[in-house]
């Protein structure tokens, strides 16, 4: 899941010592530190962001509590081997990322129940403590790509987790407690071992064409995101009598890295697995024979009319998107927009396929209520059928019930009818017992009636 980027001006060490950063609130800092800076302690009455990612720190001063209007604090990509308990003490800390370090061991101490945004991707964790139970104001926890054989039975008492990513571990299982939180919304597991035979059915039955790199023609980038670079390109095809036909589409070209989500392999699968829709991005094909090894697909060239409906989630919003300042929908578009989402989700679901990530920021639109879903770097496959399969896809209709609820709100022209039953569905698709939630199936029909 992508989230709003830290917008920090690049700070130096020379502006700190010199006083010139003297009331800041934010300070980035990344100039091959190995020791903390002392220097920073002088913006204790200020500062509450501090990033100190891109450096090669290992451990932290004991008297970091002295920052004690820290709120935020970004450690990703440096040398720790150990989550420093003395994050723990720090009396405003609630956001902490400590993504591609090396870290084996979070201590208990290093938790604290206000505690609302944890941050561990990439690292070389085999367990959490039992205490991450007692972090009871925890939304959001990422965790992909770490060497996790299980969860610890303690984290049910975190109710009010709302996004969780265990991809790439080591799990054997989904505990059946995990699928019965009240809040929990957006999920990501592939990757790990109780995954794989599905990931590999799935595999098997998807049949994508393939679209061998020579007869593409790179052009300007479009954008780029946690797992790839999407390109504008030409794909080239030899009509029958010999001519050559340019169409224009779009690439995505997958960096084979980890991502915050999981891996960028098991998110070419659910591509090339989530089939046709109306309102998915149609995929054309498989990107093969490219020179530097690269996974990649092609895709349909997206209308310019179409525009992402909001923002990613900053760090005050958390789990929520962020909307355009006066974002606004007509009662008819509204309608078209969540009846075409709520269609997409059941046909993944139908499939076999949990979006993981079903979120305004992952949906193109257009003022009439044209959706198009896309981006499945969280996605997790299952087999359809069965009691799991059924508690994921429920799952996932509280992370729509979220979404249609924010659509309500910005829809000054609702129907006062209209919006009673719109009211009541979203009332059902969040509602705290996941077993009492409607399936997609029966939210698309509803909304269907309303069109």
């Amino acid at each position: 899941m992508a989230f709003s980027a830290l917008q920090l001006s690049m700070h130096t060490l020379e502006q700190l010592r010199s006083g010139a950063l003297a009331g800041t609130v934010r300070l980035q800092l990344a100039c091959g530190l190995t020791e903390f800076p002392p220097e920073i302690f002088d913006l204790a009455d200020s500062l509450e962001i501090l990033d100190l990612s891109g450096n090669a720190l290992s451990t932290l001063p004991e008297d970091l509590p002295r920052l004690h209007k820290l709120r935020v604090l970004f450690c990703s990509n440096n040398r720790f081997t150990l989550l420093p308990a003395v994050l723990g003490a720090c009396p405003a800390l609630s956001m902490i990322g400590f993504k591609s370090n090396r870290i084996r061991e979070v201590p208990a101490a290093a938790l604290q129940p206000a505690l609302r945004w944890l941050i561990l991707t990439d690292n070389c964790l085999t367990a959490l403590p039992p205490t991450i139970g007692h972090c009871t104001g925890l939304q959001k926890l990422m965790l992909a790509g770490n060497q996790l054989g299980a969860l610890p039975a303690e984290l049910a008492a975190c109710t009010g987790l709302e996004l969780l990513r265990i991809a790439a571990n080591r799990l054997t299982a989904l505990p059946a407690w995990l699928l019965a939180m009240p809040r929990l919304a957006w999920l990501a597991y592939a990757g790990n071992p109780f995954s794989a035979a599905d990931e590999a059915a799935a595999a098997a039955e998807a049949t994508p064409d393939p679209i061998a790199w020579p007869r593409l023609e790179m052009a300007q980038r479009l954008g780029e995101g946690a797992s790839g670079v999407i390109h504008e390109a030409v794909l080239r095809q030899t009509a029958p009598h010999g001519d050559t036909a340019a169409q224009p589409v779009a690439v995505k070209l997958f960096k084979g890295a980890m991502t915050s989500d999981g891996l960028p392999r098991c998110e070419l699968a659910a591509c090339l697995g989530a089939g046709s829709h109306p309102n998915l991005i149609p995929l054309l094909g498989e990107v093969i024979g490219h020179p530097d090894g690269l996974h990649g697909c092609v895709m349909a060239l997206i209308d310019p009319d179409f525009r992402n409906l909001a923002g990613p989630p900053s760090l005050a919003s958390c789990t929520r998107d962020v909307y355009a300042a006066g974002k606004a929908f007509s009662q008819t578009a509204l309608l078209r927009l969540a009846h075409g989402i709520a269609a997409a989700a059941g046909h993944l679901h139908q499939r076999g396929i949990m979006h993981g990530d079903l979120y305004a920021h992952n949906i193109l639109h257009t003022s009439r209520g044209d959706a198009l879903l896309g981006d499945f770097g969280a996605a997790s496959l299952y087999a359809p059928g069965g009691a799991q399969g059924e508690a994921l896809e429920r799952l996932e209709v509280r992370a729509f019930g979220l979404l249609l609820g924010e659509l309500v709100e910005r829809c000054a022209d609702l129907d006062a009818s209209v919006l009673a039953r719109l009211g009541e569905l979203q009332g059902r698709c969040v509602q705290p017992v996941p077993g009492a939630r409607p399936v997609f199936e029966d939210v698309a029909r509803q909304l269907a009636l309303e069109l």
